[in-house]
């Protein structure tokens, strides 16, 4: 299992877990989409953003292996924000390639994706091109 150095282990000032110490003897635990709620609280709202915020920190759009990411914050966000990068895809693999979607991080955390230079669409550094 690849550990992540330098990914926060959790939300600062809170138990929202984002990283596991050791592998799971019985080997990774699956991954599975999980519908998020409207009415979800502020506080998972809040891990939610903290952790699409240190996705973006780490590996930006870049494809990341899954390695000590906890498969519970991961869930959250499976499907929507975090898609896999491999086809096969297997969601009961350590070493399982994932990678954000800018668009859907756009429209579900604006505020976070403010705090990065990342460019989702690549017509816009086209016209940058043509002016230089």
């Amino acid at each position: 299992m690849l550990k992540h150095r330098g990914f926060p282990s959790r939300l600062p000032g809170t138990d929202f877990q984002f990283t596991v110490r050791r592998p799971n003897k019985a080997g990774a635990t699956p991954l599975l989409e999980r519908k998020r709620h409207p009415d979800r609280k502020p506080a998972d709202r809040r891990a939610d953003a903290g952790f699409v915020e240190a996705l973006l920190t780490c590996f930006g759009d870049a494809p990341f292996e899954r390695g000590n990411l906890d498969a519970g914050r991961l869930n959250w966000l499976l499907g929507r924000e975090v898609v896999p990068a491999e086809d096969p895809f297997d969601p009961a693999s350590y070493e399982a390639l994932l990678k954000v979607d800018l668009g859907v991080i756009q429209r579900s955390f604006p505020d976070v994706l403010a705090k990065f230079d990342i460019v989702d669409d690549p017509e816009d550094d086209d016209e940058g091109a043509d002016q230089a």
